[in-house]
């Protein structure tokens, strides 16, 4: 979902994150108040609707959503806050 600002469009973000047990990411919140589950997040990754993450392939197959590689810790999806 775009948000409009001064007519450019920007993507959502994920500002906080589930996690199971194990400590596996399972659902997120975004800047616009959404939670979204692990699998509706990742098409949203792929259709380019949300900003700081991409989808890769992991060594097991599948495909998983990590944060956009750029040299800050603190936007890491395992540091964003629990909700």
């Amino acid at each position: 979902m775009d948000v409009q600002n001064g007519g450019q469009a920007s993507r959502d973000r994920i500002v906080a994150v589930q996690k199971n047990g194990d400590g596996d990411l399972t659902a997120f919140k975004t800047e616009q108040g959404r939670v979204l589950d692990y699998a509706t997040a990742l098409q949203e990754v792929q259709a380019g609707q949300i900003a700081g993450v991409n989808a890769f392939k992991g060594r097991d197959g599948e495909l998983h959503i990590r944060g956009d590689a750029d040299g800050d810790p603190t936007n890491n999806l395992d540091n964003l806050p629990l909700f």
